[in-house]
């Protein structure tokens, strides 16, 4: 039985596929078991994106909507309806990220990452597992929101091909920033701070054009819009959605989504072999 368990515990440090496969599997139904058993981060991750989206249309949908180009500023609310949707579905992924990162920083205050560190288990399964549960979290809020969208007069001109591009893209951002979530999980010393980090995400669709044209900014606030990961994905979502022009968007969105989840990757796991050697 212990040449067994040594064997198993070799196995799954040398990452064999078959182990990682297994014990990622295991690792995401404990997390998937931890967001029922504990509904109440998963109802603010969800719940916060809901009140945005009806905020911005009822109070603020008319004026902003009217601003929009080429629009009637009788139709105002119509408009500004589709042209925030994308907007609130990314923000709604990147809101993810705080519980995320909060899980991970639980378990490792809490000594059950350093446990799992001791058992025959894949150290990128531990991880993973959290990537993926959050990922799930991420997709079903997206969802929920939408649902809201629609019934608050989101209308979609785009067909089936284009709405599955956009899940297809909805699920690359979900598991990108879900890396980095819990690389910041990690890196934080306390679960406040890990609840706080995330927080700078949720800004980016703010200061991107998630919200507002990126040509109504000041010159310095535009070139940082331009250039920062959630105006691709904005953009792509909104033109996979409502059928606007993409243009290199869509490659930028790709490219990001690459560059966030390795480096969120490289990063948690530098974190993990660096607290394993103590």
């Amino acid at each position: 039985m212990t040449t067994i368990t040594t064997q198993r515990a070799t196995a799954a440090r040398t990452g064999r596929p078959s182990h990682v496969v297994a014990d990622a599997v295991t690792m995401l139904r404990r997390n998937l078991l931890h967001i029922v058993r504990y509904p109440g981060l998963t109802v603010f991750v969800i719940g916060a994106p809901v009140v945005f989206l009806l905020l911005f249309v009822f109070v603020f949908g008319g004026t902003l909507g009217a601003g929009l180009p080429g629009v009637d500023p009788g139709g105002g609310r119509a408009a500004y309806v589709a042209y925030v949707i994308p907007g609130i579905l990314a923000m709604t992924i990147a809101g993810t990220a705080g519980g995320a990162a909060t899980t991970v920083a639980m378990d490792m205050t809490e000594g059950i990452t350093a446990r799992f560190r001791t058992m025959a288990i894949s150290r990128a399964a531990v991880l993973a597992g959290h990537v993926l549960g959050n990922t799930i979290q991420g997709i079903i809020g997206v969802v929920v929101v939408l649902g809201v969208g629609l019934l608050v007069g989101f209308r979609s001109t785009t067909g089936p091909v284009q709405w599955l591009a956009a899940a297809g893209l909805v699920v690359l951002i979900a598991f990108a920033i879900s890396w980095l979530a819990v690389a910041m999980g990690m890196q934080s010393k306390t679960v406040e701070t890990a609840s706080n980090l995330p927080m700078l995400l949720l800004l980016l669709p703010f200061l991107g054009s998630g919200f507002v044209p990126t040509d109504s900014m000041p010159a310095g606030l535009q070139w940082f819009a331009e250039y920062q990961p959630f105006t691709p994905f904005v953009e792509t979502l909104r033109g996979l959605l409502l059928g606007t022009p993409i243009g290199s968007n869509a490659v930028l969105a790709i490219g990001w989504c690459v560059v966030i989840a390795a480096a969120g990757y490289a990063w948690s796991m530098a974190i993990y072999e660096r607290k394993s050697v103590r």
